[in-house]
């Protein structure tokens, strides 16, 4: 079974495009909200983190996201921190759940697939992307979230121009029929590729 990555930064649309490729059959892996379960359902996971972190990561038993975030995500030494803890458990949880799909091949979505070394897991890459202005403002929309807080989490991904030339696949993500002409000529590309 062939792996596709889908990857882009926060606001670029990775969502959107999966969504589509989920329409057409295709399994997709969400490796963001996969993180949040497995650090709310893993014990091993809660302990590394609470040590690390400490009690406040969790409320009530609960994953306390926006102490994590602001403990994180403006500091690139505590990111690792939190990045060397989870992936590792993402990773596995990926693979074994690749291994119970069917099809030709399975999605991998994920923000920061090059950061994270799940590039190493999958066969292509996929990257969307989007004009700055437009992230900012989908994802202050969706998160509920300041300019400033977007913006640190944009500084802390991997700059489009760098997608883009390691990726594989590009899709600019700005006018919906064109993603969509993009998700139908790439779906039929990595069905041919899963079948030779």
């Amino acid at each position: 079974m062939k792996k596709i990555a889908i990857c882009g930064g926060i606001g670029s649309g990775k969502s959107t495009v999966c969504q589509m490729f989920a329409e057409r059959g295709v399994a997709i892996y969400d490796s963001d909200s996969r993180a949040k379960a497995l650090m709310n359902e893993s014990e091993p996971l809660r302990k590394a983190l609470m040590a690390e972190f400490g009690a406040e990561c969790y409320e009530g038993g609960v994953l306390n996201r926006p102490y994590l975030a602001q403990r994180v995500f403006a500091s690139p030494e505590q990111l690792a921190k939190l990045n060397a803890i989870v992936h590792p458990a993402v990773k596995e949880d990926f693979l074994r759940w690749a291994e119970e799909q069917s099809g030709d091949y399975v999605i991998l979505e994920s923000a920061i697939l090059y950061e994270s070394g799940f590039d190493s897991l999958v066969d292509k890459v996929v990257a969307v992307l989007a004009p700055l202005p437009l992230r900012i403002e989908r994802a202050m929309q969706r998160d509920g979230a300041s300019r400033e807080q977007i913006e640190a989490r944009i500084k802390a991904q991997m700059s489009d121009d760098e997608l883009m030339a390691r990726a594989d696949f590009a899709i600019v993500n700005f006018q919906l029929e064109d993603v969509e002409k993009d998700v139908v000529e790439l779906n039929h590309r990595f069905k041919m590729m899963a079948n030779e």
